[in-house]
């Protein structure tokens, strides 16, 4: 089986108590991340919060937010809270960053929705900076501590539509893309193209994800119940939920899919609460 040459595991946020015994069974498994999505109006842990505790439980798998809403941050704060997850970690933070699109998010966080890729833009620009070591301005200093990476941590990227990838290229290291490969390789293709657009060096790191759910019926239930909340708000959660893999064949095909268009890592994301998925993912691996 071809395979990409990393696989991580997305996981569960239904019960945050229990995240520990799953990022531990992946930092001893074959998994090279754990990672966790972001909502403000939601009922998830923080997952800035939540991967620097399951980053004091591991030793190996880096910590990924996927994607974790920027917009909804003040920017500053944001900086120094991935500066000091990636310096204590020595260098295992991913954050990945995305806009989000759902108004009562914006609306509890008191930031326009319209103008949400405009300040993301704005972020990183100066995220960037404080990350060199560089004064904030206006008479201001540093923003420490010095990220373990120089310039701050692996930036990943989510979103679909041009603006949201040509970002990859002008602030970011990779692109994340929560698509399945029959629409992922045209988005793979597109950041590529935008990469050698602005004259980097070397290629963009290329991460998928797909939701998995592998166990009895009551484990896969579970996440259909779950995802279909998480997506209620999209009107066709339905859609969603039918594109759950649920059986090894499935996530092996995806697996080999993924690796044929360039992926160089898929997180296999989780809704189901149930950790024993750790251990029959990695048996598939």
């Amino acid at each position: 089986m071809n395979v990409p040459t990393s696989v991580g595991i997305g996981l569960p946020i239904g019960d945050p108590a229990a995240l520990l015994t799953w990022a531990r069974r992946a930092d001893a498994g074959p998994f090279s991340t754990v990672g966790l999505l972001d909502r403000l109006v939601f009922d998830n842990p923080e997952p800035l919060v939540a991967l620097a505790v399951l980053a004091g439980a591991t030793t190996r798998v880096r910590v990924q937010t996927e994607v974790l809403l920027a917009p909804l941050r003040d920017t500053a704060l944001l900086a120094k809270q991935a500066a000091t997850l990636d310096r204590m970690t020595d260098g295992r933070l991913v954050l990945g960053l995305g806009i989000g699109g759902r108004e009562d998010d914006h609306r509890v966080a008191g930031v326009d929705l319209r103008t949400r890729g405009r300040r993301l833009d704005e972020q990183m620009a100066l995220m960037c900076r404080l990350w060199h070591g560089e004064p904030y301005g206006d008479g201001i200093g540093p923003v420490g501590p010095v990220p373990a990476r120089i310039g701050g941590p692996e930036v990943l990227f989510g979103g679909f539509k041009p603006a949201a990838l040509a970002r990859v290229a002008r602030w970011g290291s990779g692109f994340l893309a929560a698509a399945p490969p029959s629409w992922a390789g045209g988005l793979f293709d597109t950041v590529r193209g935008f990469w050698k657009e602005y004259g980097r060096d070397g290629a963009p790191r290329l991460v998928a994800q797909v939701n998995v759910a592998l166990g009895p019926q009551q484990v896969i239930d579970d996440a259909r119940a779950r995802m279909h909340a998480y997506y209620a708000f999209t009107g066709t959660p339905d859609r969603m939920t039918a594109g759950l893999l649920t059986t090894p064949a499935e996530i092996r095909a995806a697996l080999t899919a993924f690796a044929d268009l360039g992926a160089d890592e898929v997180m296999l994301y989780c809704y189901g609460l149930d950790p024993d998925q750790v251990d029959r993912l990695a048996d598939i691996l």
